[in-house]
């Protein structure tokens, strides 16, 4: 009866793994989502709608990452034997997260140039010309 109990526990804490592990697939696939979002209505609407949609995007990842990482905590405190597949679960997450920042980055950045806001290079390159200028006068 106590080898039932404790093959059901070990049963159910990888039942609990791969449960977390689609917990974060799905909320990487939403974070990706809110990007393409906030990249489409930044397209609609003015900069002030998607420096508000950066924002809120930031709160739901830095809300999202807290949530994961105490799921991560809480597995890892049970069982040892569980612990290098959720280290696993974890790397690829934060792999995700990583990928999903520079897209988003990426579409930011065209975002930006197509709302005509300049790059910093464009400003350096700006006041290096008014530089130039005030050295004449």
């Amino acid at each position: 009866m106590n080898k039932k109990t404790k093959k059901q526990e070990e049963q159910s804490l990888v039942e609990s793994s791969s449960q977390l592990s689609e917990k974060i697939k799905e909320s990487a696939r939403q974070i990706w989502l809110a990007g393409l979002g906030a990249y489409t209505k930044a397209e609609e609407d003015t900069g002030k709608i998607f420096e508000k949609l950066v924002k809120e995007g930031e709160e739901i990842e830095s809300i999202t990452r807290g949530v994961v990482e105490k799921q991560f905590k809480a597995v890892e405190d049970t069982v040892e034997g569980v612990k290098d597949k959720v280290e696993g679960v974890k790397e690829k997450a934060t792999d995700t997260f990583g990928k999903l920042e520079n897209v988003f980055d990426q579409r930011v950045s065209k975002t930006l140039i197509k709302l005509g806001i300049p790059t910093n290079k464009r400003i350096e390159e700006l006041e290096s010309r008014i530089e130039k200028l005030e050295a004449k006068l």
